[in-house]
């Protein structure tokens, strides 16, 4: 059955059969036209994931608050779709994307997922290891092009195209156990509070704490409402103050040992920081 006639479609829908544990209800491949929707809003009755394989979109998501979300995809990403979610979805107009889809569910359905870091508020696909997005590509596209292989074997491609999806995500790492996410925090403040006076970037940080760097970018939004350069940042201002109180040290010494080679960019950031140059809180500020 083709529910989008006039567009390259490609779609099946799998006999599910006695797989309790887990299954497929529905998998396909389409080639969209420029700015071809589907929703607004929709919801689906089990999980539903679609991998970008070439061109851009868009995927709108409500939160479990209700609030509507909104991200724009390229290829290599893909977005999961949660059980009755409302979203909507829609191809770019100057590059329209190509997406391969797989419905799924079944006891085992929901730890998977959990499993792969993808979450109701956290539906973004991002891959840090591209050999096994490769296979997790390749199985979706083997689940897909041979829908005429018995249930059972086509099953066993979909195993395995979890367990790549699990072992590829971004996010993956970040929910090894329940304690993930405040250990890499915790992990990431330390580093920049001992390495401040250092030429530091995010993908410093990010490779000591042994995640994506767009995860530590998102883990500290969540948990402290800044960015990783804005905590150092603001670190770096409070060391700055210290010195300022505490020492004769001239601005351009200060600006040195709190990370900066060049004065006139710390004073920037100080003056963005504080709202006064250095000078300016110097005098207010030290007696």
């Amino acid at each position: 059955m083709n529910r989008f006639p006039g567009y390259p479609l490609t779609e099946t829908w799998f006999p599910q059969g006695d797989f309790a544990d887990l299954t497929m209800y529905h998998f396909g491949r389409h080639h969209c036209n420029p700015n071809y929707s589907v929703g607004p809003l929709m919801t689906w009755n089990h999980y539903l994931f679609h991998y970008v394989v070439s061109g851009k979109g868009v995927f709108y998501v409500a939160d479990d608050s209700g609030q509507l979300k909104k991200y724009f995809l390229q290829s290599g990403q893909g977005f999961m779709i949660w059980p009755g979610q409302l979203c909507s979805y829609k191809s770019d107009e100057l590059d329209p994307w190509e997406y391969a889809w797989v419905e799924f569910n079944g006891t085992k359905a929901k730890e998977l997922v959990r499993r792969s870091g993808l979450a109701y508020n956290h539906p973004i696909y991002l891959s840090e290891d591209s050999e096994r997005q490769e296979l997790m590509e390749s199985s979706l596209f083997k689940i897909i092009h041979n829908a005429h292989l018995p249930s059972m074997e086509l099953l066993g491609y979909f195993y395995i195209f979890l367990s790549n999806l699990i072992s590829s995500s971004s996010q993956h790492k970040l929910i090894i156990e329940g304690s993930g996410r405040e250990t890499h925090l915790k992990k990431a403040s330390e580093y920049i509070r001992q390495n401040y006076q250092r030429s530091l970037t995010v993908q410093d940080i990010a490779d000591h704490c042994e995640i994506h760097r767009s995860y530590l970018f998102q883990l500290f939004m969540e948990s402290l409402g800044i960015s990783p350069t804005q905590f150092l940042i603001r670190h770096r201002m409070r060391k700055a103050g210290e010195l300022m109180r505490t020492t004769g040290y001239s601005i351009g010494e200060i600006s040195s040992r709190v990370g900066y080679s060049n004065q006139m960019n710390f004073s920037r950031a100080f003056k963005r920081s504080t709202g006064f140059t250095p000078r300016e809180w110097k005098k207010s500020n030290v007696k």
